[in-house]
């Protein structure tokens, strides 16, 4: 047996692999974070500029941010656009693993804004101030969906802990990996028809259940390729 945060969505695979139950065991404390929508847009530079708007928005009321990415490319560009703005933060990846335990630590204080890897800084507990806290706790964004929701909820959960109050959100794009490759055809030609202006967000009734799809999608194949693996090995 085992205990982790973010089992639950792989319970088909640790049932057939390993004929093992995953069960939810409800959390210590009610969980006041407030998962927002995701937001889709038709480009990554679209999509990136609302993802600045939005940490500023924060900043100005002295909200921690934590923004995590796919990738350290992803994590340096918006580190640069954020230097293009003056606001001061912190740059977490792979490139500053000895100083990794000590940004996350000032991760949760008032107005911090931190960009991590959605690898980085697991293990490390974010803790609010109370200045943090009143101004609305932890806001953590999502500058792509990962190809495991797994990967998603791990970063979802650096906010909200224990009782804390904290928000989260993802920013997409039609030329995210996940949506470009792994989407429903049908579903992108969807949201591709969809007028809106430029730099705002697609209008979707069904966004979120065609994002699911497609991270559906890639867990069953991933899962796919691991069990004819285990197969092969035994």
């Amino acid at each position: 047996s085992g205990m982790s945060g973010t089992a639950y969505t792989e319970r088909r695979e640790f049932r057939e692999t390993y004929g093992m139950d995953v069960l939810k065991i409800p959390t210590n404390r009610p969980v006041l974070r407030d998962d927002r929508p995701d937001l889709v847009f038709r480009t990554k530079e679209e999509k990136y500029r609302a993802v600045i708007q939005e940490v500023l928005e924060a900043h100005g009321k002295s909200q921690p941010v934590l923004v995590g990415t796919t990738s350290i490319e992803t994590s340096e560009l918006l580190s640069r656009m954020l230097g293009v703005q003056g606001l001061d933060h912190q740059l977490l990846n792979a490139k500053f693993d000895k100083e990794e335990a000590e940004i996350v630590g000032h991760a949760g204080e008032a107005g911090a804004v931190t960009i991590a890897t959605n690898m980085a800084g697991r293990g490390t507990d974010i803790r609010l101030t109370d200045e943090a806290r009143e101004a609305g706790g932890l806001k953590v964004i999502g500058t792509e969906r990962h190809e495991s929701r797994r990967i998603d909820d791990q970063l979802r959960g650096r906010s909200g802990r224990q009782g804390d109050p904290g928000d989260s959100r993802f920013f997409l794009s039609l030329e995210d990996d996940l949506l470009k490759y792994n989407g429903d055809g049908k579903a992108a030609a969807a949201l591709k028809g969809v007028k809106t202006e430029n730099g705002y967000p697609i209008q979707h009734r069904k966004t979120d259940q065609y994002v699911r799809r497609a991270q559906e999608k890639v867990e069953f194949d991933n899962y796919g390729v691991r069990e004819c693996l285990l197969a092969y090995d035994m």
